[in-house]
């Protein structure tokens, strides 16, 4: 490709570099907001809403716009939390799929969520209904984080 022509797109399926997402974990008392993904991979899988970071976007921002596209919300961030990786490969071994997911913790302000059309649905889980269902790798230990994070935030200064 040329200099003067415009860098076409990545692909997502086998790609030669990882991507970069952000996630939100949106909390309402004890529970976590999720989103059943309708795109592949792992459609039908809950996860926390979120997706790719765009080109000079900051992370909490893009966390933030994702929560607003996928469920119709808006939610104030109170941390940033560990990142988790994505890699899934093919039969042969090949890396199909790689993303770096940067998650944040935030509070839930009012409204319901509405699934957006990347996502089949929402709810909101406790910690123990989240280890029932089928969800993205290392999300039980995000949503843990979110809630240990949150409670730090909510703490009395003294």
């Amino acid at each position: 490709m040329s200099g003067t022509e415009p860098e076409a797109a990545e692909s997502r399926l086998f790609p030669t570099r990882p991507f970069v997402g952000t996630s939100i974990a949106v909390l309402r008392d004890d529970r976590v907001l999720l989103a059943a993904r309708a795109n592949e991979p792992m459609r039908g899988v809950w996860t926390l809403p979120g997706g790719l970071v765009e080109a000079g976007e900051p992370l909490a921002e893009a966390a933030l716009r994702e929560l607003q596209e996928e469920v119709g919300l808006s939610a104030e961030v109170v941390g940033v939390l560990s990142p988790t990786e994505i890699i899934l490969r093919d039969p042969e071994g090949r890396v199909r799929h790689h993303y770096v997911v940067h998650p944040h913790a935030a509070l839930w302000h009012g409204g319901e969520p509405e699934a957006g059309p990347e996502a089949l649905g929402v709810r909101w889980a406790t910690l123990a209904e989240l280890e029932t269902l089928a969800t993205t790798p290392g999300l039980a230990g995000t949503v843990r984080e979110a809630f240990a994070r949150a409670a730090r935030h909510e703490e009395p200064t003294a």
